[in-house]
């Protein structure tokens, strides 16, 4: 027995005793499918809004940021199964799902023009102690499910998170935008000069922290910023 024939026979036992489920619907997942069902995945409440100019999350950031272009994925309301995709990824310890879900809106948005002139992904960074906590940044992953799909390099180190900041779970918009007030940085802004950079979050809610975090890019000269999150909240 080769080592492939062997791996395959262990892949296959691990399936039989721990099948791989929906993350949203808890069914099991077939061949082909991955983190979320056929049906969910069609189910999933798409804003398709990368093919809508001025659409609702490109007017949440006219006249804060130099902004290219925006959107975001799907829609989430309170209460809906599609709450189980964000919180298995954010405080459940599923970094697939972010590369999955990274994948799936890179081949969906490709098509439509949405990743063109962009020359680096930066994916909204937690701050040092909060990554500890958690392991992995959730903005992270999509990146990188994003960047495996359009060879668009990510970034994680020109932009740090310096200020440690409260969770933004249950604050008012106000308390969201005074809590984020000049917590990110920029190493060597020079070096982004020209240049076209795509901001990746997991939810938008009031746009307060991908707006801080483009505040950083202040006065660096001919940057362009579009934005994409997994999810937008409370439409």
């Amino acid at each position: 027995m080769t080592r492939h024939s062997i791996g395959l026979w262990f892949r296959s036992a691990a399936r039989l005793l721990f099948p791989r489920r929906c993350v949203v619907c808890g069914a099991r997942l077939v061949e082909g499918e991955e983190g979320i069902c056929l049906r969910c995945n069609m189910d999933m409440p798409r804003t398709n809004w990368h093919l809508l100019p001025d659409n609702p999350v490109e007017k949440e950031f006219w006249g804060k940021i130099p902004l290219e272009r925006a959107t975001s994925f799907f829609l989430y309301h309170k209460g809906s199964d599609f709450r189980h995709v964000l919180h298995l990824l954010k405080y459940g310890g599923r970094k697939d799902i972010g590369r999955i879900m990274g994948r799936f809106m890179a081949q969906e948005l490709q098509d439509s023009g949405f990743f063109e002139g962009i020359d680096r992904i930066v994916p909204i960074p937690l701050h040092p102690l909060k990554r500890k906590e958690r392991g992995y940044n959730q903005s992270e992953c999509l990146a990188r499910g994003l960047s495996a799909v359009t060879g668009i390099p990510v970034d994680t180190s020109g932009v740090k998170r310096v200020v440690h900041t409260q969770s933004q779970t249950r604050k008012s918009a106000y308390e969201r935008w005074e809590n984020v007030a000049g917590i990110f940085r920029v190493e060597h802004p020079e070096h982004y000069a020209g240049q076209h950079i795509l901001l990746v979050d997991d939810v938008l809610t009031t746009g307060s922290t991908i707006t801080a975090c483009a505040d950083a890019f202040a006065g660096v000269e001919g940057l362009r910023i579009s934005v994409l999150t997994l999810a937008k909240a409370g439409v």
